[in-house]
C-alpha cells in the first residue's frame, strides 16, 4: 500500500544512490568514460526500490530504530548495486568466451564483486551510504508520524 513514508524513502534512497553513483565514477576505469547516465540511473533505480521496499516498511518504531533501518537500506542498496553491475560485467565477458563453463562464470561474477566492492571503498562512496541511512531513517520516520 503506498504511503507518504515509503514515497519519500523512495526518492531519498534514489537521490543518494544517485550521489553515490557519482561519488564512484572517478574510480571507475577510464574515469567513467561512457555509461556513466546508465549506471547513475540504475543506481538510483536500486536505491528507489530500496527506499520503497526496506525503508517503507521499516518505520513505525522509534527515531533510533529507523536510523538502523536506513543503514539496513544501505547496505541493501550498496550490495544489490555490486551484484548487478558485477553480473553485467561478467555477461559481457562471457559473451567474449573469457570463462570456460558456467561455474566459472559465476566465479567470475564473485571475483567482480570483490574486486568493484574495493574499488567502491572511498570515502565519497561510503560517506553518501552512511549519510543516507542515517538521515533517510528518521526523516521517513518523521513522514509517517507527520502525514498518516
Amino acid at each position: 500500500m503506498p504511503t507518504s513514508a515509503k514515497m519519500v524513502a523512495a526518492v531519498w534512497f534514489a537521490l543518494m544512490g544517485w550521489l553515490a553513483a557519482n561519488a564512484h565514477i572517478p574510480a571507475l576505469p577510464d574515469g567513467g568514460a561512457g555509461g556513466t547516465m546508465v549506471f547513475r540511473g540504475v543506481s538510483a533505480a536500486i536505491g528507489l526500490i530500496c527506499g520503497w521496499k526496506i525503508m517503507g516498511n521499516g518505520v513505525g518504531s522509534s527515531y533510533a530504530d529507523s536510523i538502523g533501518t536506513g543503514l539496513k537500506t544501505s547496505i541493501v542498496m550498496a550490495i544489490l548495486a555490486l551484484m548487478v553491475f558485477s553480473g553485467r560485467q561478467m555477461i559481457t565477458d562471457s559473451m567474449k568466451m573469457r570463462y570456460e563453463g558456467p561455474m566459472d562464470a559465476m566465479l567470475g561474477w564473485f571475483t567482480k564483486m570483490m574486486e568493484n566492492g574495493w574499488d567502491m571503498l572511498t570515502v565519497g562512496v561510503l560517506g553518501v551510504l552512511i549519510l543516507a541511512g542515517v538521515f533517510g531513517g528518521p526523516l521517513a520516520e518523521w513522514t509517517r508520524r507527520r502525514w498518516r
